[in-house]
């Protein structure tokens, strides 16, 4: 396995992530796939800003993605950002995420970054132990504030610090 910036030709493996994720899970709030215009645009839009877009990869392909991007818009925001990690559903649980957290948390002080934040449904319980291990800290659990699959989802915040 490789961990590198991610290229264009990357975007057809890191979308089949996305859309499988959004239809098959609550890790990503939304109902309807992800066009392929719509991620070269996410792409475009955080490499111009310098944030960096990883992508594992191995001879099968792109196995998994990570990348982060600003928390808020307010400039007493520009330390912090908030990340997003996920991995191809055959490569889950052989330490893909992990590799591609770790070259997130390498290459934050270049953006000068403080605080890394995430975002996970509260009864993800598989993630909330993942980051865990990497050093988060629950900071919030806001009730309900997302519907998917006909059912209301907690939101829980975690937070690192660099």
């Amino acid at each position: 396995m490789i961990i590198r910036d991610a290229v264009e030709e990357d975007l057809p493996g890191i979308l089949t992530i996305v859309n499988d994720v959004i239809a098959a899970s609550t890790a990503i709030w939304r109902e309807r796939p992800e066009t392929p215009e719509e991620r070269r645009a996410w792409l475009v839009e955080r490499q111009s800003r310098g944030f960096p877009v990883l992508v594992a990869v191995d001879p099968t392909g792109v196995l998994g993605f990570s990348s982060y991007a600003g928390f808020r818009s307010a400039e007493g925001y520009r330390h912090s950002v908030e990340h997003s990690v996920h991995v191809r559903g055959d490569t889950r649980g052989r330490g893909v995420g992990t590799a591609l957290m770790h070259d997130l948390f390498r290459r934050a002080p270049a953006n000068d970054v403080h605080v890394m934040v995430g975002g996970i449904d509260g009864a993800n319980s598989e993630s909330l132990r993942f980051h865990a291990r990497l050093g988060f800290e629950e900071v919030a659990h806001f009730r309900e504030v997302g519907r998917k699959f006909g059912r209301w989802l907690d939101l829980v915040c975690v937070q690192r610090l660099f």
